[in-house]
């Protein structure tokens, strides 16, 4: 029996190995998937013990870490300094299917990163979708915390180190949720996208931004994926807009992880069922 699983830590409830065991009984496999949850100090030594693994997935706080225990890197990995996937066999290959997850997201929600995007939060997978929005030709605002003023203002940078022609502006939230006063007068938005943990549960009351800042946004994409449905996405729908939340994402990613692993492709449908069925189990 082959043998996979996540790292992280701390770990708590992962639906990885829920998600990994519906991908791989698609496949007509049973194989032995593990949740190892190893603190960054015990990393270098618990490694070899990794490597002996068929792949394995990685979460918070190891993305950037692991990255020095790789043979080489995708290009995903590369550009991202991320790795959340890593294939195991002559040499100990990193990438980054986060990247996978959220285009994939953002394409079956029927949106365009080559639009006018508000992105709220730039920290984490943020910074990945600030970067991926920007290369792939958005008009990008990016909606931070002045105390997040370091870490914005390096991801522009970035940006504009790797598309030097790149539309990218930074908005600084002055309440406790960006507000319609903190963006420029009469911007307009086609897709808004939010990085931060606002509105996850238990605290699924709130939302990232005030309800007026929705106005005229056609789409909306929601990282958090529990609750299935949050406010924002609640709001959003009433006022209009198509709005989808992070369960496919973290699904899609997922599968990524298996195209790697074994080149294998899956129906959208079943796809879907995955979906639905991780949904039901927050």
């Amino acid at each position: 029996m082959r043998k996979f699983g996540i790292l992280g830590h701390p770990l708590g409830h992962s639906l990885s190995p829920q998600i990994h065991a519906a991908l791989f009984a698609l496949d007509g496999e049973t194989v032995d998937y593990q949740m190892y949850d190893i603190p960054p100090e015990e990393l270098n030594a618990k490694f070899d013990f990794l490597a002996t693994l068929d792949g394995f997935n990685i979460t918070i706080p190891h993305k950037v870490s692991i990255i020095d225990f790789c043979d080489r890197l995708d290009e995903g990995a590369k550009r991202y300094r991320s790795v959340n996937c890593i294939k195991v066999g002559a040499e100990k290959i990193g990438y980054n299917t986060d990247v996978i997850g959220f285009t994939k997201s953002i394409a079956a929600l029927g949106a365009s990163l080559d639009s006018r995007v508000l992105l709220i939060g730039c920290g984490g997978v943020g910074r990945m979708m600030a970067i991926e929005t920007a290369l792939q030709g958005g008009d990008l605002t990016i909606a931070a915390l002045k105390s997040d003023a370091e870490l914005a203002e390096e991801v522009v940078k970035e940006i504009k180190a790797l598309k030097s022609d790149a539309k990218v502006q930074i908005a600084w939230i002055s309440g406790a949720a960006l507000d319609k006063a903190d963006l420029p007068a009469g911007a307009e938005y086609d897709l808004l996208v939010n990085a931060c943990p606002v509105g996850m549960f238990p605290k699924v009351d709130r939302m990232p931004c005030t309800p007026a800042v929705l106005d005229g946004v056609k789409f909306v994409f929601d990282a958090v994926y529990n609750p299935k449905v949050t406010l924002l996405a609640k709001t959003a729908r009433e006022k209009g807009a198509k709005a989808m939340t992070g369960m496919a994402m973290l699904v899609l990613q997922a599968v990524a992880a298996h195209e790697i692993w074994d080149g294998v492709s899956y129906k959208t449908e079943d796809i879907n069922r995955i979906i639905s069925d991780m949904e039901e189990l927050i």
